[in-house]
């Protein structure tokens, strides 16, 4: 029987591999992208790694499944543990300060991604926000995998692909799916119909954040 994932996956695939062709990562890999692009793009990362590990505690909140609140929970506190603190090395490395952070308006699209991840939460189900969270998880650990043996001769991006090639990260990932397939036993087709858009969404939005990030958009440009 396939998998709820398995099916949502194949849905978002278009989107997805336009991710892992645009021109942002192979700028990565070939050593092409502009210090200034990487640096925008962990500023607004910024801004949205804090919101997301929010959303794992106030998913967390709402369920009863003890597994699932335990998962969320150990997420939420990861990101703040691993990844954020693996972006505050980038941050040292390209001497970002905490006052440069603090005035850094949030672009367009980083604003309407966890805005839409906050909605799926609140206008609609627990259920929905989990699978609203999953391609930051799930195409990272794509996009990691499929990178690692290209490789980037720029030291800083190196350390971006491998983050996300890690056997931590990739087991994170697998829990991540495990969780989502599970959420998706727990409602009727509707809500897996809302689940799937909520996923879709979240894809096309990852797509968005690359454009965001070559362009340096800001809201004057809308």
């Amino acid at each position: 029987m396939t998998t709820f994932t398995t099916q949502i996956h194949e849905l978002a695939k278009p989107l997805w591999l336009r991710s892992a062709h645009h021109p942002f990562i192979k700028q990565l890999t070939t050593g092409d992208l502009p210090l200034s692009t990487f640096r925008y793009y962990l500023l607004q990362d910024r801004y949205y790694l804090s919101e997301f590990g929010k959303l794992h505690d106030k998913i967390a909140d709402q369920l009863t499944d003890k597994t699932a609140i335990q998962f969320l929970r150990d997420g939420a506190q990861g990101l703040k543990n691993g990844e954020i603190a693996v972006r505050k090395g980038f941050f040292t490395q390209l001497n970002i300060t905490k006052e440069e952070v603090a005035l850094t308006p949030i672009a367009p699209t980083a604003y309407n991604y966890v805005n839409h991840m906050y909605a799926a939460l609140y206008q609609g189900s627990p259920q929905r926000a989990i699978a609203a969270l999953l391609p930051c998880y799930w195409l990272y650990n794509e996009i990691g995998q499929a990178l690692i043996s290209q490789g980037s001769p720029v030291a800083l991006y190196q350390q971006w692909i491998e983050t996300y090639d890690s056997e931590g990260y990739t087991d994170s990932v697998n829990k991540m799916i495990q969780l989502t397939n599970r959420a998706a036993e727990q409602v009727d087709d509707s809500e897996r119909q809302a689940m799937t858009t909520a996923f879709i969404r979240s894809s096309a939005y990852e797509l968005g954040y690359w454009g965001m990030a070559l362009r340096h958009e800001n809201w004057d440009a809308l």
